[in-house]
């Protein structure tokens, strides 16, 4: 998981209420170079507000307690499934499951999502400002403005199905 974060061109930091040795042990083994340890609920947060100031946009994954404070604090906060209510509640997204890959699925789907809401936008903006005044001039019979107008509404829904296509993490995504 910390791979595809990595391939995806993210920081990953490890931010961790644990022992230094405990949480650079488990970061080395993970391929983490960037370790805050022994921090407290309150350390995590400013932590957090440390990148936003550095014009950064923060995800924060967490399950516990003691992440809820950061995951609320956090751009986007990201719950583990089997985490603590808490957690669950402070975040903006909550995964099924308690699997850290699913983070990276969960950036590549929202990136994807976001491009197809302005490829959407600007193919029904397009037909709009070129048909409706030919429309409303006459120069272009309503019948074919109407069956325009469906053709558009069908695209604009065809390519947003495109998203319930499974998410495959790659260097591109």
């Amino acid at each position: 998981a910390v791979a595809e974060l990595r391939a995806m061109g993210l920081d990953v930091v490890l931010l961790s209420g644990d022992q230094r040795r405990t949480a650079e042990a488990v970061a080395c083994e993970l391929g983490i170079e960037r370790v805050v340890a022994e921090v407290l609920p309150a350390g995590k947060v400013a932590e957090l507000e440390r990148l936003q100031r550095e014009g950064r946009v923060v995800a924060m994954a967490g399950d516990g307690v003691n992440d809820a404070p950061a995951l609320a604090r956090a751009d986007v906060g990201i719950a583990l499934g089997a985490g603590a209510d808490v957690a669950v509640q402070a975040s903006d997204v909550t995964l099924m499951r308690s699997d850290l890959h699913g983070v990276a699925r969960t950036i590549v789907l929202s990136r994807k999502a976001l491009a197809t809401m302005r490829q959407n936008l600007w193919w029904a903006l397009a037909y709009n400002a070129a048909c409706v005044p030919l429309a409303v001039v006459g120069l272009l019979p309503a019948w074919l403005a109407g069956l325009g107008m469906a053709g558009s509404s069908l695209f604009v829904v065809l390519n947003a199905l495109r998203l319930a296509r499974p998410v495959v993490v790659t260097k591109e995504s």
